[in-house]
């Protein structure tokens, strides 16, 4: 268990994805994902969804991202924050808010 103190650290955002970039260089399929947090600015993510979600679907789809983890290197890039989902098998199935909303949003 932890406290509501510690909870309260974790940084919750919605931010909107604006580029996928496929991962050739990640151990397991990635996409490389460019995301407008609004006033926090632009954030890259490394997220491991090509099963359940293409390119195209990925673009313009809001997400719920963690951003003030350290930078995580994997391979030959800089994940600046981590994309939540939930996972059943070898899916992820994305956090996302029900409606659209400004970017940068706090999650609570």
């Amino acid at each position: 268990m932890i406290g509501f103190d510690n909870f309260e650290q974790v940084d919750f955002r919605v931010g909107t994805v604006v580029q996928v970039d496929t991962f050739p260089k990640a151990k397991k399929p990635a996409y490389q994902l460019t995301i407008d947090f609004g006033p926090l600015g632009v954030l890259k993510s490394s997220a491991q969804i090509t099963t359940r979600y293409s390119i195209t679907e990925m673009l313009g789809r809001q997400v719920v991202a963690v951003v003030n983890f350290p930078v995580k290197r994997i391979a030959n890039f800089n994940s600046q924050c981590l994309v939540l989902g939930a996972t059943q098998g070898n899916d992820v199935f994305l956090l996302s808010p029900q409606a659209t909303v400004e970017n940068g949003q706090i999650v609570r």
